[in-house]
């Protein structure tokens, strides 16, 4: 498999998805990704910001736009064609994955634990 369709890491995968519903800065993806995930997944600050220069040079998503908030610059990023077709495949990869332990559950029976 090649680094560009390496399968995504699970901050990388819920980043991607924050952003299917349009532009968003940093503060915005960490609160998509926990409501996404029920509060499971709280990605770090520097984990998010190196996720998203990785995922920029990648070509996966791009800045948007930038404003200054409190005197301060607020980036807002966006999902490229490369990053919404990424994210698609995953979904796909991770659903045929599950599908594997589900039906072998429900075909073999698994035995109380």
């Amino acid at each position: 498999m090649t680094r560009q369709n390496a399968p995504l890491t699970e901050p990388q995968y819920f980043i991607l998805a924050a952003l299917m519903d349009g532009p968003l800065h940093g503060y915005g993806i960490i609160k998509a990704a926990e409501r996404a995930t029920d509060r499971r997944l709280r990605i770090p600050v520097g984990t998010l910001y190196g996720a998203l220069e990785r995922m920029e040079r990648a070509g996966l998503v791009a800045t948007d736009h930038e404003e200054i908030v409190d005197g301060r610059a607020r980036r807002h990023y966006r999902l490229t064609e490369d990053g919404a077709a990424t994210l698609s495949r995953e979904a796909l990869r991770m659903q045929q994955a599950a599908a594997v332990v589900i039906g072998h559950s429900r075909d073999a029976g698994v035995a109380p634990a």
